[in-house]
């Protein structure tokens, strides 16, 4: 559940608001002549307190974390998605990926005339349970850090759901763009 609703379902109850969720930022702090290309990519990135990058993140780093509202994080986090991460790549529209992607997502109903649906959901979900702190942390190097948002999609027939792993980059200011529509289940 999320924070806004556990407000509301305490606030109705008569029991305690709980605690605001904990989140921070990571700020790289220009000292020295160099500069990690990992600790570049995580500048101003936005992670919640227990899902946060191992930091520091290598001896003698000199970045920091900085604590962030909560507000901030409910009312400026983004998400977004590149159409070509489902039409030319999920889909395998014009035949470049060795993956089995476009069966999957073909046995559970869904088309290329589906895309528009898949992409508005994804980046729905991603950022809701970015938002809630429901990711994991992935891979880090120096192209930024990766992180893992499970959402789940009605299959088109009604007999239920599929549950799967979609993985986002961080970027700063609360943004996470989707790097693979489909992970892992």
């Amino acid at each position: 559940m999320d924070y806004l609703s556990q407000v509301i379902k305490a606030a109705n109850s008569g029991k305690p608001i709980p605690a605001e969720p904990k989140w921070n930022m990571w700020i790289h702090r220009n000292e020295g002549k160099t500069h990690c290309e990992v600790c570049l990519k995580l500048h101003e990135c936005w992670f919640a307190k227990e899902l946060t990058p191992k930091w520091p993140h290598y001896p003698f780093c000199h970045c920091i974390l900085v604590d962030i509202p909560y507000v901030n994080v409910m009312y400026n986090c983004t998400a977004d998605s590149a159409y070509s991460k489902y039409d030319v790549y999920l889909f395998n529209t014009k035949g470049r990926y060795s993956n089995d992607k476009k069966d999957m997502f073909e046995s559970w109903g869904y088309t290329v005339k589906d895309i528009p649906y898949l992409k508005e959901e994804i980046e729905k979900q991603g950022l809701k349970k970015y938002i809630n702190g429901e990711y994991t942390l992935n891979k880090l190097d120096h192209n930024g850090q990766r992180i893992n948002i499970r959402v789940e999609l009605p299959r088109k027939d009604g007999s239920g759901t599929v549950s799967f792993i979609t993985g986002w980059m961080t970027y700063s200011n609360g943004h996470i763009q989707l790097a693979t529509p489909y992970g892992d289940n």
